[in-house]
């Protein structure tokens, strides 16, 4: 719980590049806009962690649960949670699966499951019951951990969410076959933040901030390859005046200065 009262959820983000003709790519979704939460938002793939992400017996590939507690400053069971976590919504929210059926390899079709995908947004199926059914293995080796932001105090709902970054696997496509997003889209980072400062489509902080360190990369490979020290950041609210209403994360004054102007919003 926090010290405003609202319990802060674990959350699982995941950006998903691919090495496109003109260079780094990222896959986008403006989420619907009856969401609870950052509705009408584009994002990346993610959402909240779900009880049964903790599950221990899960087939895993790559950096064990201490290894993510280390980076993202959490216990191992939490952990192995937000790893599942990743690897699920991925697949609930563009059908891309972080999975195969031996620790070196990956799904080509993940459209073979496009069924248990509907059960896993539903939840009438957990992660470790579909690996175990298909005989798959979770890929934590395709992820890398990226940042870490918290919702601040004043809000709503309230998420401690870790960012992951995944290149998209060989064979397999994202799709927007989810009750969650009216649009997706690829676009480079920088195209990404150009329609968002001409009024296209809305990023919270967060968003902006990961599509802005993607601008300093030139493909997949120096992604994967980038060490990054992860701290939590959580903005603040602060009352009114001539600053921004929003502060204490990275370059929050020039995220203000170019954030559209409310008209060029379309009402959103």
């Amino acid at each position: 719980m926090s010290e405003s009262g609202v319990p802060v959820r674990d959350a699982s983000t995941v950006i998903l590049v691919r090495d496109g003709d003109a260079g780094l790519e990222v896959f986008l979704q403006q989420r619907v806009k009856g969401m609870a939460f950052a509705g009408g938002m584009t994002v990346f793939p993610g959402g909240g962690v779900d009880r049964t992400d903790a599950t221990a017996d899960i087939a895993w590939a790559g950096p064990g649960p201490d290894w993510w507690a280390q980076r993202f400053g959490t216990d191992e069971p939490g952990a192995q949670a937000l790893v599942a976590a990743a690897v699920r919504e991925t697949f609930e929210e563009c059908g891309v699966l972080l999975a195969g059926p031996t620790a070196q390899t990956v799904v080509d079709d993940p459209t073979h499951y496009r069924e248990a995908r509907g059960r896993l947004e539903r939840r009438e199926l957990s992660l470790a019951e579909f690996l175990a059914a298909e005989g798959l293995v979770l890929r934590a080796d395709l992820l890398r951990p990226w940042s870490n932001w918290i919702t601040p105090v004043a809000e709503p709902r309230r998420y401690d969410t870790r960012f992951f970054v995944a290149v998209l696997p060989q064979g397999q496509s994202a799709d927007g076959a989810t009750s969650e997003a009216a649009r997706v889209a690829w676009a480079s980072p920088g195209d990404a933040l150009a329609s968002w400062k001409a009024g296209e489509h809305v990023l919270l902080p967060p968003t902006w901030s990961q599509l802005d360190a993607l601008c300093g990369f030139a493909d997949t490979a120096a992604v994967l390859a980038a060490e990054r020290p992860i701290t939590p950041i959580m903005p603040t609210y602060t009352p009114t005046g001539d600053g921004p209403p929003l502060t204490d994360f990275p370059d929050n004054a020039r995220y203000f200065a170019e954030l559209p102007q409310l008209g060029a919003l379309g009402g959103r």
